[in-house]
């Protein structure tokens, strides 16, 4: 058993191919994600934030696992999976998705990759959806087969990361549409290059094809980065709060639908295919949701991280609605927070309180993003 600072390591959660390699590079802290060590920390957040913004970061997400779908009917099964329209989408692409229940609840918001017409990987989220897939596939009728492939991304993120991958592949690369993905090779290793990333910031995500060689492409990154600026880091809750990036299982899950949380571009009611959760969805559409995702603008002290717990958010003595998700901004010199409220509270301009255990702030309505994203081309 290896220990990092105060988090302790054991074998009953599993490690990326590039945890030995984050180790080395000074990694402080981890949280466990997909039943997978995820580095949560190289020193300080504010840092950290402004290497993104100003630099490149490279972030070990192996945990971000994914889940093969492929045979016959690949693509029949994955539209059963989703209320977004994939017809139009061809080999080679990428899709930002939702994954819902009977009720309409979201299991999990993936990035979907198609590598062929009978291929799909579901990029997760935290969530079992390997299980849920597989569960659903026993009685589909279908001719489909779902494994978890050999594949662990790294995301590489920020206005440095393009000189950077030019170092590494040339020109090769110069084209890669954003929400597109390549086959690659680097000095050997079988990779997926995708331009995605889970930053609000431009950057790509690397997916290791062959786990034994997690330390030769972290090194092989590192080596022609850091003269460019690049430092290892993680994903960044300032900038993914900033951009009104959803956390699963923080800001959504189960128990939300995708109206509430301003996703209702990812359902078409309108198409043929008859998905997971489309009579549950047809309804909330109807009657319309009763809770709204919303900015906040909080008063008070700048917090000293995110929160750790849901906050309770008041209007005229009553509980309106929870913050899921906080943090200050340093660049916006602002305590920013996503809130799910009342719909009747949830107007731009209202004025509410949030209890932060025994603290109450004064917090104002806004609309989202905080801050637009740096990211180019239309998005997915």
């Amino acid at each position: 058993m290896t220990k990092a600072k105060d988090y302790v390591i054991g074998t009953q959660v599993r490690k990326s191919p590039f945890f030995d390699a984050t180790m080395r590079w000074g990694v402080e802290s981890f949280s466990v994600y997909n039943h997978m060590y995820l580095p949560r920390s190289f020193g300080s957040e504010v840092e950290n934030f402004h290497n993104l913004v100003d630099h490149a970061i490279l972030c070990d997400v192996g945990a971000e696992r994914q889940v093969e779908i492929t045979g016959p009917d690949a693509a029949r099964f994955m539209q059963m999976l989703t209320p977004r329209d994939l017809s139009g989408m061809e080999p080679g692409q990428c899709k930002y998705v939702l994954l819902t229940d009977t009720d309409g609840g979201i299991l999990n918001d993936p990035i979907l990759l198609k590598l062929a017409e009978d291929r799909f990987w579901i990029s997760l989220s935290d969530s079992d959806i390997l299980l849920w897939a597989k569960g659903v596939a026993v009685h589909s009728g279908m001719d489909v087969s779902i494994a978890e492939p050999d594949a662990s991304p790294l995301q590489l993120q920020g206005p440095k990361s393009k000189p950077v991958m030019h170092a590494l592949f040339g020109d090769a690369l110069d084209d890669l549409k954003y929400f597109h993905h390549r086959r690659m090779e680097l000095d050997g290793i079988p990779l997926i290059v995708s331009r995605t990333g889970w930053s609000k910031e431009y950057g790509y995500e690397l997916f290791l094809l062959d786990h034994t060689r997690g330390d030769d492409l972290w090194e092989a990154i590192m080596a022609v980065g850091q003269p460019l600026g690049l430092t290892p880091g993680h994903t960044s809750t300032i900038r993914r709060i900033e951009g009104a990036l959803l956390s699963y299982r923080a800001d959504a899950n189960i128990g939300t639908n995708p109206y509430e949380l301003n996703l209702g571009r990812l359902v078409d009611l309108d198409q043929d295919a008859d998905f997971i959760g489309k009579a549950a969805l047809r309804r909330i559409a109807k009657e319309g949701p009763q809770r709204k995702q919303v900015g906040l603008q909080m008063e008070g002290a700048p917090l000293e991280g995110a929160n750790t717990d849901y906050w309770d958010v008041i209007a005229n003595g009553q509980r309106v609605g929870m913050v899921t998700s906080a943090i200050y901004s340093p660049r916006l010199e602002q305590n920013i927070a996503l809130a799910l409220l009342a719909v009747d509270h949830a107007d731009t301009g209202n004025t509410v309180e949030v209890a932060m255990g025994e603290t109450r702030v004064t917090a104002k309505v806004v609309d989202l993003p905080f801050y637009a994203g740096n990211e180019t081309g239309s998005g997915d």
